[in-house]
């Protein structure tokens, strides 16, 4: 058996998936009762994939990464299964003292456990509930906080909602003080945690709405009658002066590959790979139950087999190229998600401008951004993940949170320390919404130096004597230790990466710089449980030495951890980054406390920030970007 797919990078087909899960059914080697996490590709190492398509090295093994759970043992299990070698096996292995994602059907089982339960049946029905079908209960993961009893153990604890009257808001009416805590592996109730009934909130708004709607909105086509400026061969996509390779994993959802800039009739490459690598969703409210609201939404159930079917003309607009993308549930039956990605062209106004008054001549280009997005449902937030490739060189990354903000039912009309009033009875408590984005920079080759540029206010004296000097400072993260990083404001800091080995012809090394957008820091104590496990959000930039098992930020198994892997455990051998083939991590947190303007549904929030050449280019490279675009 060999596989046929025509590069070492594209993601796995449906195909593919089931003949690695009959591979491991056949071979004896997973329990019966046991499940399939994660079938995904296993990247191949950069360096054995940069001598093949130089022609110095043999094609990399097709290979797929599997992880598996097995109830009746509690065991979390690794695999590799080699695709070109018949679907042999070629790693088994139980992971010790960790957990699996939850995955999306054992979510689902979570809830129904709950609700067949007698005794949790009889809490619902001291709070005037008897309608099992309108009742939501969200096993999420119960993460780790010390508890007796727990260590070791598979837990969900349980969120619990009543559907508005007219059932097309489950979140509607949240269900105070009622936790179910569900035991996965023996898929049973443990216990409840009931802080005392209270009434609910009355029947909450609608969502799908038929009647007085807006009629003054005309018509707008977007339309390219030449068709678009890209050109799609499997995966690679190329446009205009870039080029890059989509690509997708079961756990990360939509990722880049090998991003690149023609310049000069070469191909330069920017970034091996980008990700967002995890994030974490941490709610402010202390109180009973509520402590339990984190969600590491990567680690512990995966955005990638989330990922939504995007449909023309609701969810993109335009001249759409889409690509399919493969997942698998937790038997190892794989399914096609149609229409995972999205990718088209956008307008995005002037490009630059130069109004000469002597003359009165005009000269102008009109900007033009190619979009490659997804959007993940996770639970009642949405998620739009979108890359932006500009002209001049630029690189976007924009977040759009949509959805309905976590409602927690209220006791007074006032709203709480945590949160205001969004509806009657409802709030939602304070939180924030931390993305780990992942960067394996190639500026002009795989050695590379992360700096970082400050400016201070000049003192007054001889040198500056008007008082309006500012001055520059550069420095470079040599070490893990040393780029551990947090914005500035006061120095109006940021961050470059650089090849101190490739100058420009200005005589300086070629690089990017990373510009931070909108952004805040944790509120945890940093000796907190939750702290512990999602330590890479108390620093903006953190920079490692390229290590392919470096992949999470929070680590491979977040589920439930400790915190014993992830950014904060790895920088402590304080490895040199100078200079070599160095990953870069930028953490978004965006801090969220929510308005009644968000209630039924939030508006799209927009949170970013962008990778802008600085010194790459010996000049503007969009000089030659006609008038028009």
């Amino acid at each position: 058996m060999t596989s046929t797919t025509s590069h070492s990078l594209d993601p796995l087909t449906a195909g593919e998936i089931d003949q690695v899960t009959a591979a491991i059914r056949t071979s004896g080697k997973l329990h019966p009762g046991g499940w399939f996490e994660t079938i995904t590709l296993d990247e191949p190492v950069k360096a054995q994939l940069r001598d093949y398509e130089a022609g110095t090295g043999p094609r990399p093994a097709r290979t797929a990464f599997i992880t598996c759970y097995e109830p009746a043992n509690n065991a979390t299990i690794e695999a590799s299964v080699d695709l070109d070698d018949g679907c042999a096996i070629k790693r088994w292995e139980k992971i010790d003292g960790v957990q699996a994602r939850i995955g999306p059907d054992e979510f689902v089982m979570g809830g129904e456990i709950a609700l067949a339960d007698e005794t949790f049946q009889a809490a619902l029905a001291k709070r005037g509930i008897t309608d099992l079908g309108k009742v939501l209960v969200e096993p999420w993961s119960a993460g780790y906080f010390g508890i007796e009893g727990e260590d070791g153990e598979r837990l969900a604890y349980g969120h619990c909602w009543v559907a508005n009257d007219k059932g097309d808001n489950p979140y509607a009416r949240p269900i105070a003080n009622l936790h179910p805590v569900i035991d996965l592996n023996r898929r049973k109730l443990v216990r409840i945690d009931d802080f005392g009934a209270q009434e609910l909130p009355p029947s909450g708004s609608r969502i799908r709405r038929k009647h007085n709607l807006r009629t003054d909105i005309n018509r707008l086509d977007i339309t390219q009658p030449d068709g678009p400026s890209f050109s799609v061969d499997g995966w690679l996509v190329r446009w205009q002066k870039w080029h890059i390779r989509v690509g997708f994993d079961l756990r990360e959802g939509l990722v880049l590959h090998q991003i690149g800039y023609e310049d000069g009739g070469r191909l330069r490459p920017i970034m091996h790979r980008a990700s967002m690598a995890e994030m974490v969703v941490p709610y402010g409210n202390p109180g009973r139950g509520k402590f339990r609201r984190n969600a590491f939404d990567t680690g512990e159930y995966g955005i990638g087999q989330l990922t939504d079917s995007l449909k023309l003309g609701c969810d993109c607009l335009g001249h759409i190229h889409y690509f399919d993308a493969a997942v698998h549930d937790w038997t190892g039956a794989a399914r096609t998600i149609r229409n995972a990605i999205c990718m088209h062209e956008e307008d995005f106004g002037m490009l630059w401008k130069f109004s000469d008054f002597t003359t009165g001549q005009t000269s102008v280009a009109r900007s033009r951004r190619l979009v490659i997005s997804s959007v993940c449902t996770i639970g009642n937030y949405i998620y739009g993940f979108f890359w932006y490739f500009y002209q001049d060189g630029n690189i976007g990354v924009e977040i759009k949170a949509t959805g309905i903000p976590m409602p927690t039912a209220l006791t007074s009309d006032t709203g709480t320390t945590y949160g205001p009033v969004m509806t009657d009875g409802v709030t939602s408590d304070v939180h924030q919404h931390v993305f780990s984005f992942r960067f394996d920079m190639a500026i002009d080759g795989d050695a590379n130096t992360a700096t970082e540029i400050n400016f201070d206010k000049m003192p007054k004296g001889p040198e500056n004597p008007y008082g309006n000097g500012m001055a520059t400072r550069v420095r470079a993260l040599k070490t893990e230790a040393e780029a551990q990083r947090e914005m500035d404001f006061a120095s109006a800091r940021f961050w470059k990466v650089i090849n101190p080995n490739k100058l420009n012809t200005h005589g300086a090394p070629v690089g990017y710089k990373l510009v931070p957008g909108t952004n805040a820091l944790p509120f945890l104590h940093e000796d907190s449980w939750m702290a512990k496990r999602a330590g890479f959000m108390f620093k903006h930039l953190w920079v490692t030495p390229y290590q392919p098992r470096e992949r999470f930020s929070a680590g491979w198994y977040p589920n439930q951890s400790k915190g014993e892997d992830g950014l904060p455990v790895w920088t402590r051998q304080n490895r040199n980054v100078d200079n070599t083939d160095i990953v870069v991590w930028y953490t978004l947190n965006y801090h969220h406390l929510a308005r009644p303007e968000d209630w039924p549904v939030q508006p799209v929030v927009y949170v970013g920030f962008h990778w802008m050449p600085s010194g790459f280019f010996n000049e503007n490279p969009a000089m030659d970007v006609p008038a028009k675009g």
